[in-house]
């Protein structure tokens, strides 16, 4: 497929870009001809996705870091921007999830998803800013539809990613006057990802997924990138504070009959329902 977007001589920085959907919007910028830098906790994610992207015939770097870290945060934006340039594209992904009620989690395994997605978010665009190139920057961060749906089983993943739209909307407005644009990627169910595997862990409730899609099937992370390439490019130039689901009609009223399968598949593993009376 001919790539319909000419990002050479752009940088792009990814937190999170080493995997699942991350990394395939890693792929499709460096596709696209940027420089593209990706963050990760881990070294060897780290190690075989430059690998991979290096095959595109692009610049790549990589850094790894733990996004709830500010200072080791803003000490690999300033190394990565020192390597490759200022940033044209920030991509904010990095994320964790696990599906458990609200009584089943310790308050340590709610606060780690609140750190790394709303925190994480947080210190990546604070570490960002003096780093973009202005006017004309885009930032996306990449949210999910516990945004603004609730969900059981996900009330830390439902309160963090409301706070990551938030921030997302906030930093629009105060961001835009220097140029620089802010919005939000929220995806639906993508195969082949570990989200999708978390909350459908069975062949059943994966089908029950997939049938809650108004448009039947599970996205890719290609889907995601496209959506990313158009938000970041001059083709989206006077759009900020968007909160853009990329779901196929997922978000109006599939995820509720999702989570109905996901209680089911609680109670047949024997794990905690949520509490009664």
């Amino acid at each position: 497929m001919q790539q319909p977007y000419d990002y050479r001589g752009k940088v792009v920085f990814i937190a999170g870009g080493t995997s699942g959907i991350n990394l395939g919007v890693a792929q499709a910028f460096a596709q696209a001809g940027a420089a593209v830098t990706m963050m990760s906790r881990s070294q060897d994610k780290v190690d075989a996705a430059v690998a991979e992207l290096k095959t595109h015939g692009s610049a790549v770097y990589g850094v790894t870091v733990d996004v709830r870290d500010y200072a080791t945060t803003d000490a690999a934006l300033k190394s990565a921007a020192a390597a490759l340039g200022k940033f044209d594209v920030l991509i904010s992904g990095a994320a964790g999830n696990f599906p458990a009620p609200a009584l089943g989690m310790s308050a340590n395994a709610f606060k780690s998803v609140v750190d790394i997605d709303l925190l994480g978010t947080y210190h990546v665009l604070r570490a960002a800013f003096p780093l973009l190139n202005k006017p004309g920057a885009s930032i996306i961060n990449i949210s999910a539809p516990q945004a603004f749906i609730p969900m059981e089983f996900q009330i830390h993943v439902c309160a963090a990613k409301a706070g990551v739209d938030m921030c997302t909307r906030v930093a629009a407005m105060e961001w835009g006057p220097a140029g620089v644009r802010v919005n939000s990627v929220t995806p639906g169910p993508i195969a082949g990802t570990e989200g999708i595997k978390r909350l459908a862990p069975n062949d059943a409730t994966s089908e029950l997924v997939k049938d809650s899609v108004p448009l039947g099937h599970f996205g890719t992370p290609h889907d995601i990138a496209q959506a990313c390439l158009w938000l970041s490019s001059p083709l989206a130039r006077y759009v900020t504070g968007v909160v853009l689901p990329v779901d196929g009609g997922w978000s109006l009223g599939g995820v509720s009959s999702s989570a109905a399968g996901m209680k089911k598949a609680f109670a047949s593993a024997g794990k905690p329902a949520p509490a009664k009376g």
